[in-house]
């Protein structure tokens, strides 16, 4: 079983240590005015470290990241870096549209308490292959924590094929980690491993799943450390991760069967990050399910469906009881 990185403290980091099992993207909390809503935001760290998770991802697509101000990250990070106080890691998303901004981020995060960084190519201009490169070069040559690279062509538009990140993984001193979310994921997962002599010296990235955990079994048997879900149904993959570690498979898979059908819902296009706020709501974790548009809200027929899904599960099991 793994165990969360050794605590820190006044906030400083574990150097070398390496990040593997569950780490959620923490939900960014909003009172109904749609400001930014603290306590919240505290609450549900606590009921992420509560759950068992190994790390806390911030500012991704599930945290709303693309609504925040600027002083809006800066805040939350202060916040959550002093919550967490060095029991887990904490990777904060980075990435721009524009390198040089990029790279301005991602040593405000450093300097903010970030242990570790994860990024999308940029998305608007959409760069060939050496572009990525040049991007990931300049950010990784700017900070001192690691990189995780974010594939993930279905929100970027761009293709990081695994000869790319075995290059950067090669020759770029932080680029240590990959989220692996260009489908299918498993596949793409033994592609870039397949490029190395894993009983060589040559150590290959280390490798992370997305896409909520919907494909988390398979990629973890085909060499992935870990994932990366929204915050919901963070004690639920922790579970999945135990059995898993501890060799019981079909455990593993009967755990994540209980779970598909909410794992399921929450994959729809826009509204996954509503339908795991409306859950925090329902488990007395945060006050308000409010959203920054464009993210979608529920719709009535939605809500009565994500409620119908969770009489299904074990409350106390998620600690939602």
């Amino acid at each position: 079983m793994s165990q969360p990185a050794p605590a820190r403290s006044g906030g400083a980091r574990v150097e070398g240590a390496r990040f593997e099992g569950v780490f959620p993207i923490v939900n960014t909390t909003f009172r109904e005015d749609g400001s930014i809503d603290l306590d919240s935001q505290r609450r549900l760290v606590r009921f992420l470290l509560d759950a068992g998770a190994h790390g806390l991802g911030l500012f991704g697509n599930a945290s709303e990241g693309y609504t925040l101000a600027a002083d809006e990250r800066v805040q939350l990070l202060r916040a959550i870096v002093r919550e967490v106080d060095g029991r887990v890691p904490v990777i904060v998303s980075s990435g721009h549209t524009g390198t040089d901004l990029a790279v301005a981020l991602s040593r405000e995060a450093e300097a903010g308490g970030a242990d570790g960084l994860m990024i999308m190519p940029p998305h608007l201009m959409k760069p060939d292959a050496e572009g990525v490169f040049h991007y990931f070069r300049a950010i990784s040559d700017a900070v001192r924590i690691p990189i995780m690279v974010q594939d993930a062509p279905l929100m970027s538009g761009v293709a990081i094929g695994a000869p790319l990140i075995a290059r950067m993984a090669r020759e770029l001193e932080r680029v240590r980690y990959v989220k692996v979310e260009a489908p299918p994921t498993a596949p793409k997962i033994s592609a870039i491993l397949d490029g190395y002599d894993l009983k060589g010296d040559e150590a290959p990235p280390v490798l992370f799943g997305g896409l909520n955990g919907q494909f988390l079994l398979e990629e973890l048997d085909r060499g992935a450390v870990g994932t990366m879900p929204g915050s919901d149904l963070t004690a639920a993959f922790v579970a999945m991760w135990d059995l898993w570690r501890a060799g019981d498979r079909a455990g593993a898979r009967r755990e994540f069967a209980r779970y598909l059908p909410l794992i399921r819902y929450e994959l729809q296009p826009g509204l996954g990050v509503a339908v795991m706020k409306h859950n925090l709501v329902a488990a007395g974790v945060i006050a308000s399910a409010r959203v920054r548009h464009p993210t979608r809200e529920l719709d009535a027929a939605g809500l009565r469906e994500i409620g119908e899904l969770r009489a299904d599960l074990p409350q106390e099991a998620l600690g939602w009881a």
